[in-house]
């Protein structure tokens, strides 16, 4: 197996663009829905919307230079093409950064904080916070290889993240994620800790701390009923793909509209996007930036490779203790949101604790300068 490491260069064929629109095109739309909220899923007069922006407004060129603007790399890991942005300071003493999303995201989510991240005084910071930035795309995902074989959980994906900054020539980093990121992320921090300095999450895995019950924080009994909502109404998604995410794809991989709302609603339910009592995805993120994520997955038809995941690693989250440094920042429209003593009974060296007043799940794409803050904060005490 070659360590090489090729330069990539993201050229979408003009053909798969064209398939894409008449596909569109020749939607079979079902009825709306009886309500009159999301309750039901994705509104039917709001996708029409979208899908018809999509179809005749919408330029993935557009963002298809922005991704290229940036230097992309593939390489083989465990015999698996692995995509990466890789962009490194102009800042000598820069420390070297693996950030990690999660499903439905991609490398998009990233797109507003690699510039700041790697040339900090050029957007308003200082050299000291500089960091080399590493962006891979998760094993099925964007434009890195599909397994092929059953195997690829998250800590099979940590490791080959440890073996990617080897790759690179990075002897000590730190490591970043949020949804999947951070479980990749909390995996790192239990086997990476010769060459990892340390860790921050957004969506830190913990579990309720038992001996609390009795004496719950506002907040804690807050998370415990965001916890029982989740369970009952938002997780539908993740009981689907974590236990039968071939027959799912068949519907997501021929239909644009169907793989767009799949991911669509998502960022109604996921974002703090409330304005005025009303909630909408476009309150936060333009159209422009919530379809160049879905065109991620429809572009690469990772709609069964990227459920995979939940099939691998779901089920059986490692909730064991962390005892390199960790950094925490919990936003408050984040699925799951622990408190600080829940963390710390699993999180034993907590060097940072966050909790901003705005942000939701894509934390960087929803609000890159808290993120930006939090990130830089953290791994301060680090360098």
């Amino acid at each position: 197996m070659s360590d090489a490491i090729t330069p990539f260069t993201v050229n979408i064929a003009e053909s798969e663009l064209q398939d894409l629109r008449r596909r569109l095109q020749q939607t079979r739309w079902p009825e709306r829905e009886t309500c009159d909220d999301w309750s039901q899923g994705m509104p039917l007069a709001y996708t029409r919307e979208l899908a018809d922006y999509w179809a005749t407004d919408y330029d993935w060129r557009r963002f298809e230079r922005k991704l290229n603007s940036w230097p992309h790399f593939i390489t083989c890991i465990d015999d698996l093409d692995i995509h990466f942005i890789h962009c490194r300071s102009p800042h000598e003493d820069a420390l070297p950064l693996i950030i990690s999303y999660g499903w439905p995201g991609s490398v998009v989510e990233f797109h507003k904080i690699i510039d700041a991240l790697t040339d900090p005084t050029a957007h308003g910071g200082k050299a000291e916070d500089a960091f080399h930035v590493v962006a891979p795309s998760l094993p099925g995902f964007d434009f890195s290889g599909k397994p092929e074989t059953t195997g690829t959980s998250v800590e099979k994906i940590g490791g080959m993240w440890g073996q990617l900054m080897a790759r690179l020539g990075y002897d000590r980093y730190v490591a970043q994620g949020g949804d999947w990121g951070s479980m990749i992320t909390q995996s790192m921090g239990q086997t990476e800790t010769t060459h990892c300095a340390g860790i921050h999450i957004n969506m830190p895995i913990v579990a309720p701390d038992p001996e609390t019950m009795d004496q719950l924080t506002p907040q804690e009994q807050s998370a415990l009923e965001g916890i029982s909502f989740y369970s009952e109404w938002g997780s539908g998604y993740s009981k689907q793909q974590s236990t039968r995410p071939q027959t799912l794809a068949y519907g997501l991989a021929d239909s644009p509209v169907g793989q767009m709302a799949w991911i669509i609603e998502k960022f109604y339910a996921w974002t703090d996007c409330e304005q005025d009592g009303v909630s909408h995805p476009e309150n936060i993120l333009s159209r422009d930036e919530m379809l160049d994520n879905v065109m991620m997955y429809w572009l690469n038809n990772c709609a069964a490779s990227s459920a995979r995941l939940y099939w691998e690693s779901y089920r059986t989250p490692n909730l064991d203790p962390i005892t390199m440094p960790v950094g925490c920042t919990v936003f408050p429209r984040e699925i799951f949101r622990c408190s600080r003593r829940w963390a710390l009974k699993r999180f034993s060296n907590l060097i940072h604790w966050g909790e901003p007043e705005r942000g939701g799940h894509f934390a960087a794409l929803e609000q890159p300068e808290i993120f930006l803050q939090e990130v830089r904060d953290c791994f301060r005490q680090l360098r």
